[in-house]
């Protein structure tokens, strides 16, 4: 199954409120102060993210049974079952009347393109050394939030690798016919959320935007990021292929997006250099200070291209790169 991971960069709205903190007017709230010193602090970020989504009752069958042999507890349901087993995964695809929807589709007579998805696959996830258990709890909250009684969902708590992961099936039409669309706003929300559960239990976690933190790496898919973990990922390596072709003559390295990466830059440069000083108006000189440094130790800006330049060189001079340092 292709698995798709959604930019959380690419966006029409202000750069989170990096731009709109900046702006004269009153001071900022003690939430708003609160959020900025956790961004300049660097408190760790969770992660949400959609790892694809099943259009055929097999293919939802087969990621449920995935995602319970590595849960640290089975599969657990919206209605507090828990169990395991292809003949628990079949149950739940009957109880969810996936097999009516997926019939829809078919049974129109002229059924052109690719079936609609029947599940939305979503991670949450948080990095090493955070509780497994509180991760859990703070997607229990979410989830109820978001789809009881709504969307049905099964979830599974996987600790099989250092960061705690939950893996949610999300069932894409509603118990009252309405699709569940997730666009990019909708993962910000869900993140924000995510974010202050977390915080409710005691758990330090933030959700800030890639490009707000100066960060402007590209996330690779799920596939791909465990390809290099094994250092293993064709995709990595016809991109390295690729860019020896394109400087084996000496030549220089194009890189057309870098203006783009470059214009956000400055655009978060300015918000923060704005808000800085709104800081310092209103006495917060201790964060304002805080923000200038985290502002100054900014990396320097690359594309994607930009890193896997760095990382050959790196390799060439006989330094050890992790695959993670540019699959993250």
């Amino acid at each position: 199954m292709k698995k798709r991971v959604i930019d959380l960069r690419e966006q029409t709205q202000p750069l989170l409120d990096i731009v709109s903190y900046g702006r004269g007017g009153r001071a900022l709230t003690s939430a708003q102060r609160a959020y900025v010193a956790r961004t300049v602090h660097r408190v760790p970020e969770v992660v949400v993210k959609v790892s694809g989504g099943a259009r055929t009752l097999a293919g939802v069958e087969r990621h449920m049974q995935y995602i319970e042999k590595k849960g640290a507890r089975g599969l657990e349901t919206d209605m507090g079952t828990r169990a395991g087993g292809p003949l628990f995964a079949r149950h739940v695809v009957e109880n969810w009347d996936l097999d009516i929807q997926a019939l829809k589709h078919y049974s129109k007579k002229f059924s052109l393109g690719k079936p609609p998805k029947l599940v939305h696959n979503i991670i949450f996830s948080m990095p090493p050394g955070t509780s497994a258990a509180k991760v859990l709890q703070a997607v229990h909250k979410l989830a109820l939030n978001e789809w009881a009684l709504q969307h049905r969902y099964a979830m599974a708590l996987h600790t099989d690798e250092a960061h705690p992961h939950v893996h949610i099936i999300v069932k894409a039409v509603s118990e009252q016919g309405v699709r569940l669309n997730i666009r990019k706003a909708t993962l910000r929300t869900w993140r924000s959320q995510f974010a202050t559960n977390l915080r409710e239990l005691g758990v330090a976690a933030n959700a800030t935007e890639r490009a707000v933190r100066g960060e402007t790496r590209t996330p690779k898919t799920t596939r791909i990021y465990r390809a290099a973990l094994r250092d293993d990922s064709t995709h990595m390596r016809k991109r390295e292929i690729a860019l020896l072709r394109e400087t084996a003559s000496g030549g220089r390295m194009s890189d057309p997006g870098f203006t783009d990466i470059y214009r956000t830059r400055q655009i978060v440069v300015a918000g923060w250099r704005a808000l800085i000083a709104r800081l310092r108006e209103s006495g917060n000189h201790k964060l304002a200070d805080d923000a200038h440094a985290f502002v100054s130790g900014m990396p320097p800006v690359r594309t994607e291209k930009g890193h896997l330049a760095e990382s050959m060189l790196n390799r060439r001079k006989g330094r050890s790169i992790q695959p993670q340092e540019w699959t993250r």
